[in-house]
């Protein structure tokens, strides 16, 4: 047995095996795991949504570092592969990087100036990606810095970076974040702050740290290191080559305005030397089709739609709600996970509808139309059902009223759907036993 797999093991979601603790923090643990299906490693970072929704702006954190994780999909970001969740915990299936925190490697000295610009080109191809994706992270250590197994650099944490609708109306960010000996001093004066410039000045510092084996701004008094930082007062030691002295003198430059670019810190004669880092995953745009096609898809598609995992958190999960992140505004609607195949339900769907006297109309190949052919108190009753993938063999049912009376529609929902479906429905949103994925509150327990 693997150093990775000792210690006691439990199994979530019965698609993961958890392992022994990786690191600890004030609401979350990481754990190391694999995965039963393909024997890979991950590492689950397990959040406690009871202590989450007790401390002001951690859950909005949260979900912005989620949105966060999904955009920013490149070779030097550490990759967030699922997100689950029961009643009581969060789970953030990610990206094992076996090597550690890049921290661990430039304590034990100063790196050869080579391997210093291998690691920086890969930290600047990531932060540039993040950029064009108007993410900024904010938090740049070498702590948030990881190793793969190949050596190469993955970035990590991004519990504090900021996204474009934080901006201010000045264009600017204005929240007071970041670790002390690496954040940029327009941060700490509290203004208004350019995101992509402050990532700059963090870079800097840690280009310093790599080279030279020590933070450039170093001092027991909180207070006196702040002055340091403001004056960018530091001395570069003697063993920087020119060029590497150049570059940190224009990573480090207080006034924002006058610090390097990343255009401009990738064309720097000491930043070309070397290879630089790998291009991002690029995903194509989808090729138009003729109209033929795009009618034929939407009336019988292959399979059913992709239920949003952090959708599913929102539903299934009482007291944290992330559909925010992806829709203004949602339909009441009533929710269940089956482990029945895509066409039994619809089959059921279809036959629950005209039992109870609605006019059902398929209108795709996995969603249903149910019209009521009594007038109620607001006009007929009409619910859309719709059923969409989750994961391999599990599914999520969704209603929605589409017109008609709320009460009469929660009625239809209560003594019709329910009854009429209870044998092939796992669990139902909002129920007391219900759960994600399969795991309740007594499945997992840490």
């Amino acid at each position: 047995m693997g150093k990775e797999e000792e210690g006691a093991r439990k199994v979530v979601f019965g698609k993961y095996e958890m392992g022994r603790v990786l690191g600890k923090g004030t609401f979350a643990k990481v754990y190391y795991g694999r995965e039963i299906s393909s024997g890979e490693s991950v590492a689950i970072k397990v959040i406690d949504k009871e202590r989450v929704s007790r401390e002001a702006g951690m859950m909005e954190q949260i979900q912005r570092e989620v949105a966060v994780m999904r955009m920013v999909r490149h070779p030097n970001v550490v990759e967030l592969r699922e997100v689950m969740a029961t009643r009581s915990r969060i789970f953030f299936v990610m990206e094992y990087v076996r090597g550690g925190e890049l921290l661990a490697r430039v304590a034990r000295g100063r790196l050869p100036e080579d391997l210093a610009r291998r690691y920086f080109h890969q930290l600047i191809s990531a932060v540039d990606f993040c950029h064009s994706r108007g993410v900024y992270h904010r938090d740049l250590k070498p702590e948030n810095l990881l190793l793969d197994g190949h050596g190469d650099l993955k970035v990590s944490d991004f519990g504090l970076s900021a996204l474009p609708e934080q901006l201010r109306h000045d264009g600017l960010l204005h929240t007071q974040c970041g670790t002390p000996s690496y954040v940029a001093p327009e941060i700490l004066r509290h203004r208004g702050y350019d995101g992509a410039k402050a990532d700059l000045w963090s870079c800097g510092v840690i280009l310093f740290a790599l080279l030279a084996g020590y933070l450039p701004f170093q001092d027991e008094s909180l207070t006196a290191m702040y002055c340091k930082v403001f004056k960018a007062e530091y001395r570069i030691p003697p063993w920087f080559s020119r060029e590497a002295r150049r570059l940190v003198s224009r990573l480090l430059v207080v006034d924002p305005e006058k610090r390097i670019s990343i255009t401009a810190a990738i064309q720097h004669p000491w930043f070309k030397k070397g290879p630089l880092g790998p291009a991002p995953i690029q995903i194509p745009p989808p090729q138009p089709k003729a109209p033929e096609e795009e009618e034929e898809e939407e009336d019988n598609p292959r399979t059913p739609r992709f239920y949003n995992a952090f959708e599913l958190i929102s539903s299934m999960s009482s007291g944290f709600n992330l559909s925010s992140l992806f829709e203004s505004q949602r339909k009441a609607g009533t929710v269940f996970t089956s482990r029945s195949p895509a066409s039994a339900i619809m089959e059921r769907l279809e036959g629950v509808g005209r039992a109870l006297g609605f006019g059902v109309q398929r209108t795709k190949s996995y969603k249903v139309k149910m019209e009521g052919k009594a007038e109620g108190r607001k006009g007929r009753l009409a619910v859309a059902a719709e059923v969409f993938e989750v994961a391999a063999g599990i599914a999520v049912v969704e209603f929605a009223k589409t017109s008609g009376d709320t009460l009469e529609y929660a009625k239809f929902c209560n003594e019709g759907v329910r009854p009429g479906l209870k044998d092939i429905v796992w669990t139902w949103q909002g129920d007391d036993t219900a759960s994600v994925g399969g795991a309740t509150n007594g499945d997992v327990s840490f």
